[in-house]
């Protein structure tokens, strides 16, 4: 269900540095973090995320996020914007 709501949404950005960025601005609907990333990454994402009252959603692939999105590579996170 996660990788079909993100490859679903018209809007999503893919990347840590992104994310956070997205973040702070408060523009961002949920955050997907994949739990095979490097956990020093990740948890500065789901910190900033819960911090700005974003609902965080763990998926299992790196891969599979990335491949959702539409790359040909893992994602560490993707932000779902409005």
């Amino acid at each position: 269900m996660s990788y079909e709501k993100v490859s679903q949404a018209s809007n999503v950005i893919v990347g840590t540095k992104q994310t956070v960025r997205a973040l702070k601005s408060g523009h961002v609907h949920e955050v997907f973090v994949a739990s095979d990333a490097d956990p020093r990454i990740t948890e500065s994402i789901i910190d900033t995320a819960k911090e700005m009252d974003v609902p965080v959603t763990m998926v299992d692939s790196m891969k599979k996020l990335g491949k959702s999105c539409g790359i040909d590579v893992g994602a560490t996170t993707v932000a779902i914007i409005h």
